[in-house]
């Protein structure tokens, strides 16, 4: 049997506390919408998209921790190091970004190896997302502006 494969969604964990706020910045920052918020097994749900990309906030996690302030130096084996959107324009990206007062913690940087330049942003509880130019999907599939 073979498995036939397409990207859903990414989950990340925040505390209860941190659920509305964290929604507020997908949403304010990088132009996410509320699909969907549920709740089920004691825990709120909430899934955030924009363009095909989806994004499951589970407001079930205990503790914060605290985010990283250089890409080089966040790997951690107990987590998710990162998840990637690709971008029609990094420069634009960044520009938005930096309007928006979220620093970057890596890049601009070119990845000579995938022809790709990439830059990295936390969330506000944290998470890594980095910024891709363009997308390593070789397949046509197109970033969302």
């Amino acid at each position: 049997m073979t498995f036939t494969f397409a990207h859903d969604h990414v989950g990340i964990t925040v505390t209860p506390e941190d659920l509305d706020a964290t929604i507020a910045w997908y949403s304010r920052t990088l132009g996410f919408a509320v699909e969907q918020r549920f709740e089920a097994h004691g825990t709120t749900f909430v899934f955030l998209t924009a363009g095909d990309v989806k994004i499951e906030l589970l407001a079930g996690a205990a503790d914060r921790t605290t985010p990283p302030t250089t890409i080089l130096t966040s790997m951690h084996t107990s987590r998710l190091h990162h998840f990637c959107l690709a971008v029609a324009d990094l420069d634009a990206a960044v520009s938005r970004l930096h309007e928006l007062d979220v620093p970057l913690i890596g890049g601009p940087m070119e990845i000579p190896a995938t022809g790709q330049r990439i830059a990295f942003v936390t969330d506000n509880v944290g998470t890594i997302i980095e910024l891709s130019d363009p997308g390593t999907w070789m397949s046509g599939r197109k970033a969302q502006a």
